[in-house]
């Protein structure tokens, strides 16, 4: 009985760390994170999260570059257009996306580790 105990517990780890790592694969790979809702923001497009259920707000419009010229601004990010580049790199460094994956990874577990959850945003 005590083996079979020992032996779960151990498989708690990981299990965590698996759950870990899978949460921050789709936290990486979804649109919309931290910096992209900076970016919104600060060009005024933001939408919350409820205004497109209870009709408070224009929509969401996209406009495209129809002349296939390269534009100033060659960001990975939707909405930054019209931004200059170094305000950007200022928030994807305020935000730790400037740093590779494994990087922010290895920074999340030891932050978790140390019970640093980083700061709450709302």
């Amino acid at each position: 009985m005590g083996a079979y105990l020992i032996k779960r517990l151990l498989l708690i780890i990981p299990t965590l760390f698996g759950i870990m790592v899978i949460n921050f694969a789709i936290i990486q790979i979804v649109p919309g994170g931290p910096v992209e809702q900076m970016i919104a923001q600060m060009t005024g497009t933001a939408v919350e999260s409820t205004a497109r259920f209870s009709g408070g707000g224009e929509g969401e419009t996209l406009e495209f570059n129809r002349d296939n010229s390269t534009s100033v601004n060659d960001s990975k990010y939707r909405g930054a257009q019209g931004l200059d580049p170094d305000v950007i790199k200022e928030i994807e460094k305020m935000y730790g996306m400037d740093k590779p994956a494994h990087q922010r990874f290895m920074k999340m577990l030891r932050d978790y580790l140390t019970f640093d959850f980083g700061e709450s945003f709302f």
